[in-house]
């Protein structure tokens, strides 16, 4: 099955390509981005060596329906989505760091958790607590933005403060555009039977000084999903939750002595391997958009890309 692993185009006015871990942006000189999502798989902050068929056509299509459906409540960068891989939309001066906002204690937050700690991000996080269960109130735990290969820190509001990485002024203005997102993106879960445990998002500036979303939203690469149904009766078993996200990928690559420390090797992802994935990523699809996933044509994936591209830029 052919995918999308890189890119290398040159649009009409480009200034310049970023390639971040999954997305490759193209900054033209109209203040226009085009985004290209890539099948590319990343864990732990690895790439993966090999790309999931559909993975990028999933992404962007999750993130633009989400784009569209939180546009009232906060304003977001995305113009179009010419082609299913691709979004275009403002140029915009990303902040520093990650707005990670959490509803239960799952994934990193549980690691740190079991690891015996009780503050995550300058945030107390309540005693006796198990894994997946629900915190009283959801909790906002950013993380640094990384650059390209390093790994994402966990930092305190205060911490943001104090270095200058963002003004008080616009601080507030993301934590409360996080907590808007997080309770829209959750009665959005709840309408599909899911559950919306965890989930970051990224913001920016445009050249008029509006604050943005950027990047992408509510999808499983950004996310963490649990079905509804069963949560309280699995909770109370002491039984792993049903969940849709990524973190089955992490817990492969843990259960094959992976996890992105020096020295470790990327287990093989074999065909089926690959397959497994890529449905799952397309059952995510259907259950967060209650939509059948219609697979884009791949054979010439590059060029049909870049036509579109052309196409809606002229």
């Amino acid at each position: 099955m052919n995918t999308i692993t890189d890119t290398n185009y040159t649009f009409p006015g480009q200034q310049s390509v970023y390639k971040g871990k999954v997305r490759e942006v193209y900054t033209l000189n109209n203040d226009l981005l085009v985004m290209i999502a890539t099948d590319r798989l990343s864990a732990f902050d690895v790439v993966m060596p090999k790309g999931i068929p559909f993975k990028g056509q999933i992404l962007n299509q999750i993130a633009t329906k989400m784009m569209k459906a939180t546009e009232d409540i906060v304003p977001n960068w995305l113009l179009a989505s010419p082609d299913p891989n691709v979004a275009v939309g403002k140029a915009c001066t990303p902040f520093k760091v990650e707005m990670v906002i959490r509803g239960y204690l799952s994934g990193h937050a549980a690691r740190e958790y079991t690891a015996g700690k009780r503050e995550l991000c300058g945030v107390a996080m309540p005693e006796g607590m198990k894994e997946n269960d629900r915190f009283p109130s959801p909790i906002i735990t950013p993380s640094t933005k990384a650059d390209n290969g390093a790994h994402d820190e966990d930092i305190s509001r205060e911490a943001i403060l104090a270095k200058g990485i963002v003004s008080e002024a616009d601080y507030l203005i993301l934590e409360d555009y996080t907590r808007k997102l997080f309770e829209r993106g959750t009665a959005i879960a709840k309408e599909r039977g899911l559950i919306l445990v965890d989930t970051k998002y990224e913001f920016g500036k445009t050249k008029d000084d509006e604050i943005v979303l950027i990047d992408e939203i509510h999808t499983p690469d950004s996310s963490r999903y649990f079905y509804a149904d069963g949560y309280k009766e699995r909770q109370e078993r002491g039984e792993a939750q049903k969940q849709l996200s990524k973190e089955f990928v992490r817990q492969w690559l843990i259960a094959n002595d992976f996890q992105g420390k020096e020295g470790q090797q990327i287990p093989e992802m074999t065909a089926e391997y690959i397959k497994s994935v890529s449905d799952r990523y397309i059952e995510l699809y259907e259950k967060i958009t209650g939509e059948i996933f219609e697979k884009a044509d791949v054979n010439a994936i590059e060029k049909r890309i870049e036509t579109n591209v052309l196409d809606y830029l002229n």
